[in-house]
C-alpha cells in the first residue's frame, strides 16, 4: 500500500540523514555496510543459494569490504577502477537482459550469485567514496535515481501505455522511462539553480562544466544505466519466481529492490566527477 511505502521510506531516509550528517565516516559507512550484506543475503537467496550459506556468502562480502576499508581506504581509489566497472556494467548488463529469464536461469548459481556480490560492493564502495567527495556529491546521485524512479512509478501508472520489458517486468513501460528523464532534468536544472557552490561539489554541477550536451548525454545515460539495473532485478526475481527480494520493507520488499537502479549508475558517476 502507498501508505507503507511513504512511512517505510521516510524510516530509512531518517536514519540515512542521521548517519550523514555525523562527523565521522564511520556512521554511515556501518550502516550503508550492514544494508548491502543484507541485500547481498536477499540476492543469494533469489539466485539459489538455501539460507545458511546465503547468510554466510553476506557475511564473507561484508568481512572483505570492512577488511578493505580500514586497510585501503576510499580515498585511494583510482578513477581507472570506477571507468572499469562502469563499462563492465554498460556491456554485461544488456548482454544478460538480452538473454532474458531463461538464459539467467542456465547459468550456474556460483557465477549468479558471484556477481551480485562484485555489483553491490562495488556500489558501498562507490558510496563511501562519494561522501567522502562531499555530502552533495552523495546526494545529488541518490537523488537522480531516486527521482527516475519515483517519476517512472507514478507516470507509468498514469500515462503507461506501451511495454518497456514484457517478459522481464510486465508493470514497466516506456512513458514511464520518459517520466523517469523528465524528472531526472527538472532535478537537475532545479539543483545547478538552488545549491550554492560553498556547499561544495555535487554531479549536477560537474555534469555542467562538461557543457550543456554532454551534460544532457551524461544524465540520459544514467538514467538507461538505472533502469538496465532495475530490469536486471526483476528477471533475476522473475527466474527465482518472487515479486520481491523479501519482505524486510514494508510496501517495499527486500533491501536489493532498493539498490537495483544504483548498482550500475554509482561507477559511472564517480567516474564522471573523479575526472
Amino acid at each position: 500500500m502507498l501508505w507503507q511505502r511513504v512511512l517505510t521510506a521516510l524510516g530509512l531516509l531518517g536514519l540515512l540523514l542521521a548517519s550523514l550528517w555525523h562527523s565521522s565516516e564511520w556512521p554511515f559507512g556501518l550502516l550503508s555496510l550492514l544494508l548491502v550484506c543484507i541485500a547481498a543475503w536477499e540476492w543469494a537467496r533469489l539466485s539459489g543459494l538455501s539460507r545458511g550459506p546465503a547468510v554466510v556468502a553476506a557475511l564473507g562480502l561484508g568481512l572483505v569490504l570492512l577488511g578493505s576499508w580500514g586497510l585501503v581506504g576510499v580515498g585511494q581509489t583510482s578513477r581507472w577502477f570506477w571507468l572499469l566497472a562502469a563499462v563492465a556494467c554498460a556491456l554485461l548488463l544488456p548482454l544478460l537482459l538480452q538473454r532474458g529469464v531463461q538464459g539467467w536461469r542456465r547459468l550456474a548459481t556460483g557465477p549468479r550469485v558471484g556477481l551480485g556480490l562484485l555489483l553491490l560492493g562495488q556500489a558501498w564502495w562507490a558510496l563511501l567514496h562519494a561522501k567522502a567527495i562531499g555530502l552533495g556529491m552523495l546526494l545529488s546521485i541518490l537523488l537522480l535515481v531516486w527521482a527516475a524512479d519515483i517519476a517512472a512509478y507514478f507516470g507509468g501508472k498514469r500515462f503507461g501505455r506501451r511495454k518497456l520489458a514484457p517478459t522481464i517486468s510486465p508493470g514497466k513501460t516506456w512513458e514511464g522511462v520518459w517520466s523517469g528523464a523528465l524528472a531526472v532534468l527538472l532535478l537537475s536544472v532545479l539543483w545547478i539553480t538552488v545549491w550554492p557552490p560553498h556547499w561544495g561539489p555535487n554531479l549536477y554541477s560537474e555534469l555542467w562544466q562538461l557543457g550543456p550536451w554532454l551534460a544532457l548525454a551524461a544524465l540520459l545515460l544514467l538514467l538507461a544505466l538505472s533502469v538496465m539495473g532495475d530490469l536486471f532485478e526483476s528477471m533475476v526475481k522473475r527466474s527465482a519466481g518472487r515479486k520481491d527480494s523479501s519482505r524486510i520493507l514494508p510496501g517495499h520488499g527486500g533491501l536489493m529492490d532498493r539498490f537495483d537502479a544504483l548498482l550500475p549508475v554509482l561507477p559511472l558517476a564517480l567516474w564522471i566527477v573523479t575526472a
